[in-house]
């Protein structure tokens, strides 16, 4: 006893989305008895409230029907089962209506706490729970003290509420034995309604209450220690699946970045098509370097990045594949690409001058000095 003691107060971390699945898997679900039947009960109780009179009005007809047996029933007794058929069909159509509604608040709760699942491991069953000593243990559990509890405060809660309406309404029901039969049954119909209604209501602090206990009591159950969280991460980082997605959603923060540094480059040097690698280069940086690059789609979305942000896009199929080959984002370009990086820039630099004071238009650069041993084949 003292070893799980000890193992629950080592329990100290949150648990973790695994395993938050793995339970939902074998169908351990947060759950309110409470809202469960809080639900059910306000429906059935608006239901009565706002079609209690024809509901009334349908019993009545059903029952005289039932009482009124006609000559020809009394000749033909095998008659009798086809006018129970008759009635109960009736009776079915005519209490249709909040069994329908009653089966939707049935199943709405699960949503409320999302705690829809279906899982076909909760249906096998559980010979454990057939053990006396466990379920003596049970019994006497601090679960069980708590649903005590609240079976405690709903009785006196209900039945204070209850003997109030009883002592407030006394006189309209102590009335009802004065009205005729049609019309003082559909009185205490209206009566019962709002009577159930606001009994009811009062359960809404039994409910406030145990909603925010059943999540904390179901997290707290699944809480883990830091050796099973470790564990946990051991088993997910050897996961090839897992490695791959991890993978993934890092070159996509790193792809993200990467496009956000487009708009601060200077020029962006182009394949035309398949490369694009974009330059920046500031006073005090030691080399030109490059912010971002790609081939396809990306070098692509470097473009439409660039023309969005205004920045400069130049033609240089041998210097664009150069850059893309030898030079890591966020890396200052090689030495030997220094010279045709250098007449890039200059064109850039003299066509924003061109831009703000006019003359005569720049030439760009042809035939940039890039050694030929840097250049990779064309894609």
């Amino acid at each position: 006893m003292a070893m799980a003691e000890d193992s629950d107060l080592e329990k100290t971390e949150e648990p973790t989305g695994r395993r938050i699945e793995q339970a939902r898997e074998q169908g351990q679900v947060p759950h309110s008895r409470e809202l469960s039947t809080f639900l059910v009960l306000v429906v059935a109780g608006a239901a009565f409230w706002m079609m209690g009179r024809w509901f009334m009005e349908r019993s009545m007809a059903i029952v005289k029907k039932g009482f009124i047996v006609e000559s020809q029933y009394m000749r033909d007794p095998d008659l009798m089962l086809p006018r129970l058929a008759e009635i109960s069909g009736d009776a079915l159509l005519a209490f249709s209506p909040l069994l329908a509604v009653l089966l939707v608040a049935a199943i709405l709760p699960p949503f409320f706490l999302n705690a829809w699942v279906f899982s076909p491991k909760a249906l096998v069953p559980d010979l454990k729970r057939l053990d006396p000593i466990s379920g003596f243990g049970r019994l006497f559990s601090w679960n069980s003290l708590m649903e005590l509890g609240k079976a405690i405060l709903k009785a006196l809660l209900v039945g204070g509420v209850a003997a109030l309406l009883v002592w407030k309404e006394r006189e309209e029901i102590l009335g009802l034995l004065g009205e005729p039969l049609e019309t003082g049954i559909a009185h205490a119909g209206h009566l019962i309604s709002f009577s159930f209604l606001i009994l009811v209501a009062t359960l809404v602090l039994v409910v406030a209450a145990d909603v925010p206990f059943q999540l904390w009591q179901y997290f707290h159950k699944l809480k883990m220690t830091k050796e099973e969280v470790k564990q946990e991460m051991k088993e997910m980082m050897g996961d090839p699946h897992v490695k791959g997605r991890i993978r993934s959603l890092q070159m996509q923060a790193a792809r993200k970045r990467m496009m956000a540094a487009v708009p601060t480059a200077n020029v962006v040097v182009t394949n035309p098509t398949h490369y694009a690698v974009a330059l920046a280069y500031q006073a005090g940086m030691g080399a030109p370097k490059v912010v971002a690059k790609g081939v396809g789609a990306v070098a692509l979305k470097i473009r439409e990045v660039a023309g969005e942000s205004a920045v400069p896009i130049m033609e240089a199929p041998p210097l664009a594949r150069a850059l893309y080959k030898h030079t890591e984002i966020d890396a200052e370009i090689p030495s030997a690409l220094y010279n045709a990086v250098a007449e890039v820039l200059a064109y850039i630099y003299q066509l924003a001058n061109w831009r703000r004071s006019g003359g005569v238009y720049p030439v760009p650069p042809r035939d940039l000095p890039v050694p030929p041993e840097l250049v990779p084949e064309a894609v």
